[in-house]
């Protein structure tokens, strides 16, 4: 294609991207904190970076929501949801299958990709990735948070940044300059921080175990312990594979031109991955509470009416969040989502439309890799989930950690209700009651 700029839409939220280069094998990067179509391509270090990839494949490159071209939408998103950002330019370019690149931040967004939709995943390329961020409860994270807030935008703010994370090109006065720029023209002050805020509280251990794609991990030894954080990522990773690069900046991916060479070569030497016998899937069950006494003072026809409209303003609230019902039994539902936020919105808005049937319901919520048998999900994440729903309190929407760790950003207020163990399901499991938060923090349709 002509690298024209062009968007793909997501729920009315406008995603910039273009293709370049006609390689046989689709290639989508994931820009590592902030990108600009327009202005990285006046970069000579971007250019030759991104021309490089697209002699090889046929490069598919985008802002993420909220920075760059792309729009911001009404709130910051959650990961699922910038995550479905990157399919959605994906469908526009006509791409069912692509390696996914993703670099520093936007690996977690390329890493819940794989595990989500593995049969649209020819690889997973990831560079300096990270399992979880370093958290917010510290003074030194709040600390950093804070300068980050203030200081965005400021050219001596840019300055610290580049010393820290690329000192071979801070020497380079006319490139200090730029690098201002680029942070300037990639995202405004509100969006780096929600985006640097949401890195430091997010936590993929519990989703890097899922990835079942060929996966390599790229990365360059450096005093920022990069290559610690990479080997501990490719460990959890099922057959991944590490490799360092040149280079002994954190920042700056497009100083390592071997990185193209190493991915052209994973690429060719792995066969196409096999039909997904496992995805990652968000499972959630819902449960009547007091449903036998209710029953018992209604009569048989007065119950079933009123089960009738739970049942239908459950599958309401499902289809209304891309929910997918898997198993009615009774007065509960069995359903998968494509990501958590959705699934908390969905269990909050189950609990609040059967309270005006003069109901009450319990819903657990969980993160895990789910087995496929005929299409249909197994396996302990679906154990998790219904005993996850078996604790929760009338009214309650009780998730586990996994799920409180991916939404990290997304506005939802938690609850801890502390560990406890789960019927047949090895060690204790750290749960959490999911409050509203703010409207419309989470995505919708």
């Amino acid at each position: 294609m002509d690298g024209a700029i062009r968007y793909a839409r997501n729920g009315g939220v406008a995603i910039a991207y273009q293709v370049i280069g006609g390689g046989e094998t689709d290639l989508v990067y994931v820009p590592d904190w902030m990108s600009n179509l327009v202005y990285d391509w006046e970069s000579p270090h971007w250019r030759r970076f991104y021309k490089r990839l697209a002699g090889s494949f046929r490069l598919i490159l985008f802002d993420k929501r909220g920075t760059g071209l792309s729009d911001h939408g009404s709130h910051y998103a959650a990961l699922e949801t910038r995550m479905e950002d990157l399919r959605a330019v994906l469908d526009a370019v006509g791409s069912s299958s692509a390696v996914v690149f993703g670099a520093h931040e936007g690996c977690a967004m390329a890493v819940l990709y794989a595990a989500t939709y593995p049969e649209r995943t020819r690889a997973l390329a990831l560079f300096h990735p990270d399992a979880e961020g370093p958290g917010t409860g510290d003074r030194e994270s709040q600390e950093a948070l804070s300068r980050l807030r203030e200081g965005w935008g400021t050219q001596e703010f840019s300055d610290e940044l580049l010393a820290f994370g690329c000192p071979s090109l801070y020497a380079d006065e006319e490139y200090r300059r730029r690098f201002a720029n680029e942070l300037r023209v990639g995202a405004s002050p509100a969006v780096a921080y929600a985006l640097n805020r949401a890195y430091f509280e997010t936590d993929l251990r519990d989703v890097l175990p899922a990835v079942r794609v060929p996966t390599l991990v790229l990365y360059r030894r450096t005093d920022a312990g990069t290559e610690e954080a990479a080997l501990d990522v490719a460990e959890r990773i099922p057959s991944a594979r590490a490799m360092r690069v040149s280079g002994d900046d954190n920042f700056g991916i497009f100083l390592s031109l071997d990185i193209a060479d190493e991915i052209e070569r994973f690429v060719a030497g792995e066969e196409a991955p096999e039909v997904p016998k496992s995805v990652l899937a968000t499972v959630m069950f819902t449960d009547l509470v007091g449903s036998t006494e209710r029953a018992a003072a209604l009569g048989d026809r007065g119950w079933r009416e009123l089960l009738a409209a739970h049942h239908a303003l459950v599958r309401r609230e499902l289809s209304r969040f891309r929910g997918e019902e898997r198993d009615t039994a009774g007065d509960g539902f069995f359903a998968t989502f494509d990501g958590p936020a959705r699934a908390i919105r969905a269990g909050q808005a189950i609990v609040t439309g059967v309270r005006d049937l003069g109901l009450d319901v319990r819903v657990g919520i969980h993160v895990g890799e789910c087995e496929l048998h005929d299409g249909k999900p197994s396996g302990l994440a679906v154990n998790i989930g219904a005993r996850v729903a078996a604790l929760a309190q009338a009214g309650e929407v009780l998730v586990t950690g996994t799920v409180r760790d991916l939404v990290a950003g997304s506005g939802f207020d938690f609850e801890d209700r502390g560990e406890r163990e789960l019927k047949g399901v090895p060690g204790p499991w750290r749960l959490y009651a999911a409050g509203l938060g703010p409207p419309g923090a989470g995505p919708r349709r």
